[in-house]
């Protein structure tokens, strides 16, 4: 069947901190007496992230009471830290990401984001975004500048359930008004994006921004959204 429809993962595909996360982090733990490398954070980002989509797939990190919470993001921090090779306790990664805490940042579209959108609803695709952040999907489509620009967005705070389960992408099928098999959906998490795709039938494409699966080949894989409207146009013509 045709592709008809796109949806896309929010954080780390669409957008992403800024300043940029290697700054907040690094900025935050040389409060601390630890210096971080811009390679040690994007690892330490990339571990963490796994943790967090695996806490998700069983228990969603929303659904914490707050001590449970912290203890979470103490996990978390920790696991970005050693990225750059330094294994700390619990309670100095709980202070570190206290810190990041305090630090002013905000989610901002990439450069390819809007481009990538426009093109591929020019030619004819609905666009979607689905996220589990926290928040209404009218609300982080105003936040990300996206309003009037995207078809729809979709969140976890709304489906009642994040990625990688079902209702999620559910929820963007309906909204989108296609079937699965109608529908790709691009994110850079292999088991919330990937296998979440897959488990409902959506085509599954991986971003992979910052090369942590350089040598992948489960599925489509690209390494930035200006890729894309290729990648959709050979979907199509090979089936």
């Amino acid at each position: 069947m045709p592709i008809r429809a796109v949806f896309l993962d929010v954080y780390n595909t669409l957008a992403g901190f800024h300043p940029a996360r290697e700054e907040i982090q690094a900025a935050a733990a040389a409060q601390h007496g630890l210096i971080l490398t811009n390679e040690g954070t994007a690892r330490g980002y990339h571990d963490a992230d796994v943790f967090m989509n695996e806490q998700n797939r069983t228990r969603p990190v929303r659904s914490m009471p707050p001590d449970e919470r912290g203890r979470f993001f103490a996990e978390y921090e920790r696991r970005v830290l050693r990225g750059s090779g330094h294994e700390v306790d619990l309670d100095t990664a709980r202070r570190v990401w206290e810190t990041v805490r305090q630090q002013e940042y905000r989610l901002r579209l990439f450069p390819d984001a809007i481009p990538a959108i426009e093109d591929a609803r020019k030619a004819g695709y609905r666009v979607g975004a689905i996220s589990n952040m926290g928040q209404r999907g009218d609300s982080l489509a105003r936040d990300l500048g996206l309003d009037g620009r995207i078809d729809f967005v979709v969140t976890s705070l709304e489906a009642g359930a994040e990625k990688p389960h079902a209702p999620i992408f559910l929820m963007a099928l309906d909204r989108a008004g296609v079937s699965a098999p109608e529908a790709v959906h691009v994110g850079d998490q292999l088991d919330s994006d990937v296998m979440g795709a897959v488990a409902v039938g959506i085509r599954p494409i991986l971003m992979d921004r910052y090369g942590n699966h350089p040598d992948y080949r489960g599925y489509p894989r690209i390494a930035s959204l200006a890729e894309l409207q290729t990648l959709l146009s050979r979907l199509n013509r090979d089936g």
